[in-house]
């Protein structure tokens, strides 16, 4: 989602007509974030205001993956979150129970807010034997002052302290791919990642087994690639320029 149809909360030149042309079409498609502080209705709003009209529906979150992923792994159990209501909101819908009373899992997501004796606590439940999770491992978040710590450097420090790494379950953890394209009920070979950044997006689509294409409205220059291993499918300058081609 930023990078691709929004920046700083401003729609991105044609990503709305791209997106209109995917519903005209009746082209399945998600659009995917890694940040998990806003429910998916929440981040529908936002993508109304800016121009770009979304169901809420196809809206996939890391908050959705990592409670799909716990749902599958212990049905039913419970949780010590650290969070918003995009995370919160996700585990309650799939039955588990919010807790720091001996839970199974301590889940950390992304807070503008957060709170050292939240942190402690967790590190805490983590060393008495609860398995640490989290939503994904981006250190760092974009602010209209600049960038902010997030959910990987939060992870780093209850890492250091507690001795415990987290299992990651969004970008570039192909296993929120391959929720979203179970979600979508689609195959990999006939489904395309669009994203800005090399490290999460083009690797996680790879790694899926899906085509990749990189934009460069986001944090990538075009420069940049070459300095990693491996090469998206496509390079284009914006979502813009993939409108003809839905």
């Amino acid at each position: 989602m930023d990078g691709v149809l929004v920046h700083e909360g401003r729609m991105i030149p044609g990503a709305d007509a791209f997106v209109n042309r995917l519903r005209e079409a009746g082209r399945p498609f998600l659009v995917l974030t890694n940040n998990s502080i806003y429910t998916p209705r929440d981040l529908q709003f936002r993508l109304r205001s800016s121009g770009i009209d979304v169901p809420e529906e196809a809206i996939w979150t890391s908050a959705l993956a990592t409670a799909a992923f716990l749902a599958d792994q212990r049905p039913g159990g419970s949780a010590y979150v650290i969070g918003e209501a995009g995370l919160t909101t996700a585990l309650h819908d799939i039955g588990y129970v919010l807790t720091d009373n001996a839970p199974d899992y301590v889940v950390l997501g992304e807070t503008r807010t957060y709170s050292f004796t939240a942190v402690t606590t967790a590190i805490r439940l983590i060393r008495a034997g609860a398995r640490f999770v989290a939503t994904n491992p981006d250190s760092t978040g974009p602010s209209a002052e600049g960038v902010l710590p997030a959910t990987g450097a939060v992870a780093a420090l209850m890492t250091r302290a507690s001795g415990v790494d987290p299992y990651f379950v969004g970008k570039p953890n192909p296993l929120m791919m391959r929720a979203a394209l179970n979600r979508l009920q689609a195959h990999s070979e006939s489904t395309v990642m669009i994203g800005d950044r090399m490290d999460t997006d083009v690797v996680a689509g790879l790694e899926a087994g899906m085509r990749t294409v990189l934009v460069l409205t986001g944090i990538m220059r075009a420069e940049d690639i070459d300095r990693f291993p491996y090469r998206p499918s496509r390079v284009v300058t914006s979502i813009a320029d993939l409108v003809d081609e839905v």
